[in-house]
């Protein structure tokens, strides 16, 4: 059993940054692949940044690429999103998920084990 939990979350101005953090606890053995997502109100969820946490290998949305980082601290069990230039259009609910076998992955649908989310607005 994984537990996630993000935090970092705020409220910024535009060309502001934020670092979002998701701590695993538990077996975390299942976070080979880890994923940041996000919900804007009234739109589906979409992808944001993906990490296989065993070999390094990172994936960024086209929407936040140059301005987004995915990065994990490994004896920290810790996945960081890093996000410079925020745009109001980044205003969401970002939440981490996990994933023990598959791919690095925006797909939310290939991952398992989700967190409760923390909300970042920019204005």
């Amino acid at each position: 059993h994984v537990q996630l939990v993000e935090s970092g979350g705020g409220s910024v101005q535009a060309g502001g940054s934020l670092r979002l953090s998701c701590s695993a606890s538990g077996h975390t053995d299942a976070t080979n692949f880890m994923g940041w997502f996000r919900r804007a109100p009234g739109k589906e969820r979409e992808g944001v940044a993906a990490l296989w946490t065993r070999g390094g290998h990172a994936w960024h949305a086209r929407s936040v690429k140059g301005r987004f980082t995915i990065s994990q601290d490994n004896a920290k069990n810790t996945v960081y999103l890093q996000m410079d230039s925020l745009k109001p259009e980044d205003t969401a609910v970002y939440t981490c998920a996990a994933e023990p076998w598959g791919a690095t992955t925006l797909k939310p649908g290939a991952y398992t084990i989700w967190g409760l989310g923390t909300q970042v607005t920019v204005s």
